[in-house]
């Protein structure tokens, strides 16, 4: 009853002083990988970080994270709900039936935020996996960072360039995702004057 995180038969060693590299054999199982990896090969310290975010939210609701390759998915309905529900306060909603009572709100919930710092699409908005354990063995998050908006899929079809645009907004940065049918993502991040 000791569970393990094991399948990293298609691991990449990343050299220590690269900050991220490339490659043209993308492999791994869809809804666990970045989205930079998934569609442009780009692979850092910041892919696994993804996958494990994902890891823990399917722990949390017993769901698997379905990606809608066909309409420009990045991150998978499980990620999206999961942050829906954080947002609303409605956590408790997330968690698998199986579990019933049997529980710590306080737990699912700093849990899920965890998950939902390290599955950004971003991989400059995740944290560091030294961060992530420092997160999970603290009662509160020390941290005042919170997950953005995952980009929702584009209503199409991926057999003609549909472009979708996403744009999250904070009081300081404006992020805007443009994800087309093509197998590239382009993100521009916008500082906005703190006096604005």
């Amino acid at each position: 009853m000791i569970p393990k995180i094991a399948d990293f038969g298609s691991a990449r060693a990343l050299s220590s002083d690269v900050a991220e590299e490339r490659t043209s054999r993308v492999v791994g199982t869809s809804g666990y990988k970045a989205p930079e990896y998934a569609s442009r090969g780009v692979y850092s310290l910041k892919t696994d970080v993804f996958s494990f975010g994902v890891l823990v939210l399917v722990i949390i609701s017993g769901r698997k994270n379905t990606i809608l390759d066909k309409r420009g998915d990045t991150v998978g309905d499980l990620v999206r709900d999961a942050w829906r529900t954080w947002k609303d306060q409605r956590l408790h909603e997330l968690v698998d039936p199986l579990l019933g009572e049997r529980y710590e709100a306080a737990e699912i919930t700093r849990c899920a935020q965890v998950a939902l710092l390290c599955s950004q699409e971003d991989p400059a908005d995740r944290p560091t996996m030294t961060d992530v354990a420092a997160m999970l063995n603290s009662e509160n998050i020390s941290s005042p960072m919170e997950p953005k908006q995952p980009a929702a899929p584009i209503h199409g079809c991926a057999d003609i360039d549909t472009t979708s645009t996403y744009v999250g907004r904070s009081s300081r940065t404006i992020d805007i995702t443009i994800t087309s049918s093509a197998p590239v993502s382009t993100t521009v991040r916008i500082i906005l004057d703190p006096e604005v």
